[in-house]
């Protein structure tokens, strides 16, 4: 005499039913079918999955440092957009809700040592930032009126050369994700 089953769920269709085996994990050889073929598209997926970041972990080993400095910017400056977001232009006045963008008082070409630097980069309209060079004659008297004459002749002194590793411009990037992220959820 065999002991009597215990119902079980079907993994396939969910319905319960008696085992005939005892390893039995479906109730019918349609939704046998079934199981076998949504275990061999999760293989699949995860199988992808996996590709996908030995790929991108991989482009992340050959990138150069200007391409690292490149993202860490772009970080640094969404996060200047988030932090000012709703103020005006800091050089013209306006706010006029067009595109705007993270402008530099002294540019990080000229001046690459204060390229993260906070005080020395606010929210600037399109215009003033691209079509008018950053507009500084009207940039320079709303930043002292910002960040006070003091900030402005720190800003505008000697400064030691900064030459950021690889791995301190992930920091700096990562770091300003976070902060714009932070600043985001407000």
């Amino acid at each position: 005499m065999q002991p009597s089953r215990k119902p079980k769920k079907c993994r396939s269709c969910k319905n319960e039913y008696i085992p005939s085996k005892t390893l039995q994990v479906v109730c019918s050889p349609n939704c046998a079918i079934k199981h076998v073929n949504s275990n061999k598209e999760k293989a699949a997926n995860k199988a992808k999955a996996k590709q996908r970041k030995e790929h991108r972990e991989a482009k992340e080993r050959i990138k150069t440092r200007s391409q690292w400095l490149k993202e860490a910017q772009t970080a640094f400056n969404a996060y200047i957009r988030e932090r000012d977001k709703g103020l005006p232009c800091i050089s013209c006045g306006r706010n006029t809700g067009a595109k705007v963008n993270a402008g530099h008082y002294l540019t990080v070409g000229g001046h690459p040592e204060l390229r993260f630097n906070e005080d020395n980069c606010h929210l600037q309209c399109e215009h003033c930032n691209s079509y008018l060079s950053g507009n500084i004659a009207r940039y320079r008297p709303n930043l002292i009126a910002k960040i006070g004459q003091g900030g402005v002749d720190v800003l505008e002194g000697p400064h030691k050369p900064l030459k950021l590793t690889v791995e301190q411009i992930k920091e700096v990037k990562t770091s300003y994700r976070m902060r714009a992220k932070e600043l985001n959820q407000d």
